[in-house]
């Protein structure tokens, strides 16, 4: 084979070119790196060649014979210095950071671990990829959004009416089967668990487990081939089918850590290459820890920065994904000395022309110092605010003196997000996630069932504020079984009527169950896995109501903060805060430790070709019934039924005094009269 020649620092990975490919390697500590060559198929190793040149920080060669398709792998030589940052071991095969493809999952194994023991048989090759024309950035659709969080695999992995060969990856998420029960909720968004390649944790393996959620990323830019094993181009089929259906795709994305773990786990890829210049370090060479998975990268560096830069544009460009989740999106703002809203990856992402446009949603806290930092974000990108979750839940739970803060959550949490004049639906307001009970666990645990994971029960949060509506887990009491599926129906309608931008969790619109396991991340199993022949199909028709009337009506949906003034000749405020007796909410009322009913109602001026629009949400979350006694309608407009907590078939003209049962939700919009 003819000799290499010095080829270019740009781009970064490997790119086919003419009759070879161009290799270049962030990695600045090395002494030298080593492009290696595998025969497809096997762990055979073909060839092994020096880059030749290094520029800056680069290392890089043009090898000739080489061409799409073409399995690879690096090794990179320098010091082993632990204590200055530096774990260089040439014994160890390489993933390239940069790969956009990869030819089998990751698997731990022994071999991966210590020094001078080679990695190459176990460890996943890289895949010279074939070139692509990069398409341009699918259009963000205006309007309101409802998003729905899901796991690829889970989602589908048991549905009956997909094949059985597909089900548990992207082919299965955008056939036809799993795109109507997402058209049939309404939702116009889904938000995807990661998908890029990732690595079990070190402790799993031995329990017979491995990581479902896969928060443990390896290859960014790369697909994990157990969810897409056609590559980026069954990725991009799925997210154009949901696309045609009118359903925008949003991936949640892991740049906090790498999945190499603490200075005892494996190495892979980063740490190997550059450990030094992608990880935060102390000068005792342990890794700092802000994200809990045992190190952090340093967003705050030309090259982590450009990294996750890379990642996203890829997925935007070559997926046609919509935008992105955050995980623990504090981590991607620290500087050395802590948290900055201006750090250098949150101000790129802001002016960058691919993703400027995207829309992003952040998960505001992370477990270092000063790590919890909602409502601090930029305006425009979405945040999961954890205190409409807890607020919402501690007021259905019974807890005295939560009608205050409620009301500022169905509000849209003006204290968080106006001081920055950011617009209501910035807040993404959500009552369960992936991490924590699903809705239907909710309401039957008061303490998690984590046994399953390994960890003694020591995993998973503890206070939940969660109830059980009188018996502990499963039962077959008719009485309980009833008041779970009521409070159910009100979460949800707490949710889905609350200013801001509301998020469902996989399942729970059909009563999905965890068995009480909090934290599932462990759980490739039924445990996790949509339980298809046993949803509740009554529940999914109440949720998709409530999606349907959220979407309908601007009094629900706006995005602007509420004043409680006039905003037009009709004399109404944007809201009023009322008693269920009509009278409006006083001092008193509010400072009440025992108040538990609250009245919202909500009216948006006419504007171009949209009439005016008002809604009543009324909540009761006594144990006895009261009666409603709504506003005047205007002339000529009547009260109707939008849903109905306690009588989900409810539907027509409201009463003129409706009856509020006990822990109900009652959601009426004003329609012209017949």
């Amino acid at each position: 084979m003819p000799d290499l020649l010095e080829g270019r620092s740009e781009p970064l990975g490997v790119v086919a070119e003419g009759a070879g490919v161009n290799v270049a390697v962030v990695a600045p500590d090395a002494w030298a790196v080593d492009f290696c060559l595998f025969h497809p198929g096997s762990d055979a190793e073909i060839a092994c060649h020096r880059l030749p040149l290094r520029s800056g920080d680069v290392w890089h060669g043009w090898v000739p014979g080489v061409g799409p398709g073409a399995h690879y792998g690096l090794r990179a030589h320098g010091p082993w210095e632990p204590e200055a940052g530096h774990r260089f071991d040439p014994a160890k095969l390489l993933l390239d950071p940069w790969a956009t493809r990869i030819d089998r999952p990751f698997r731990l194994d022994a071999r991966m671990f210590g020094r001078g023991v080679d990695s190459a048989p176990c460890m996943p090759k890289a895949v010279v990829p074939f070139p692509a024309m990069p398409a341009p950035p699918i259009p963000i659709a205006p309007g309101p959004r409802v998003i729905y969080e899901l796991h690829v695999r889970g989602f589908t992995r048991l549905h009956p009416e997909i094949p059985e060969a597909v089900r548990g990856t992207f082919a299965a998420l955008g056939h036809p089967a799993a795109i109507a029960h997402l058209r049939a909720l309404g939702v116009t968004h889904v938000e995807l668990m990661p998908v890029a390649a990732g690595i079990d944790e070190r402790h799993l393996p031995p329990l017979g487990l491995n990581n479902h959620w896969n928060y443990n990323p390896v290859g960014v830019l790369a697909p994990d081939p157990r969810l897409a094993p056609g590559g980026m181009a069954e990725i991009r089929a799925a997210v154009a089918a949901l696309r045609a259906a009118g359903i925008g795709v949003i991936l949640d994305v892991v740049y906090n850590h790498s999945g190499e773990g603490d200075e005892h786990g494996p190495t892979l890829s980063l740490r190997g290459l550059a450990n030094a210049a992608f990880h935060r370090i102390g000068p005792d060479g342990r890794y700092a820890n802000d994200a809990g998975c045992g190190n952090t990268l340093a967003l705050d560096r030309p090259w982590p920065l450009r990294l996750a830069m890379d990642a996203m544009r890829h997925w935007v460009l070559q997926a046609g994904v919509e935008g992105f989740r955050l995980d623990l999106a504090p981590v991607l703002g620290r500087r050395a000395d802590g948290f900055d809203p201006d750090a250098p990856l949150l101000q790129a992402m802001r002016q960058d022309p691919v993703l400027r446009e995207r829309l992003i949603i952040a998960e505001p806290w992370d477990i270092g110092w000063g790590g919890y930092r909602l409502g601090e974000f930029p305006p425009g990108w979405g945040e999961w605010n954890d205190r409409f979750r807890d607020t919402v839940r501690r007021f259905w739970r019974g807890d005295a003196g939560q009608v205050a803060d409620l009301a500022t959550r169905l509000a849209g949490s003006a204290d968080l997000f106006g001081p920055a004049r950011r617009r209501v639906t910035d807040s993404v307001n959500y009552v369960t996630a992936h991490d924590g009970f699903t809705l239907a666990d909710l309401v039957a645990f008061t303490r998690k069932r984590n046994e399953g994971n390994g960890e003694h029960g020591h995993d998973g949060h503890n206070e939940n504020h969660s109830w059980n509506c009188g018996v502990e887990g499963p039962t077959r009491d008719p009485a309980v079984l009833a008041r779970r599926a009521g409070d159910v129906r009100a979460l949800l309608a707490t949710l889905l009527a609350a200013r801001g931008t509301p998020m469902l969790s996989m399942g729970d619109e059909c009563g999905r169950t965890q068995g009480g396991n909090n934290n599932a991340y462990a759980q490739d199993n039924p445990v996790s896995w949509l339980d298809w022949a046993g949803m509740d199909m009554d529940l999914m028709g109440f949720a998709a109501r409530l999606v349907a009337a959220r979407l309908a009506h601007p009094a629900l949906h706006g995005d602007a903060a509420l004043t409680g003034l006039p905003l037009d000749d009709s004399g109404l405020p944007d809201v009023a805060w009322l008693r269920p007796d009509g009278a409006a909410m006083g001092p008193a009322d509010w400072a009440d430790p025992a108040g538990c009913a609250l009245v919202m109602a909500l009216y948006v001026p006419a504007r171009g070709v949209r009439p005016a629009d008002r809604v009543l949400l009324a909540l009761n979350g006594a144990a006895h019934a009261v009666t409603l006694a709504p506003p005047a309608a205007r002339p000529g407009f009547a009260w109707r039924i939008l849903a109905d907590s306690a009588d989900p078939a409810a539907q027509g003209s409201a009463p003129a005094a409706p009856r509020l049962p006990p822990r109900s939700v009652l959601l009426l919009a004003e329609t012209a009269a017949a």
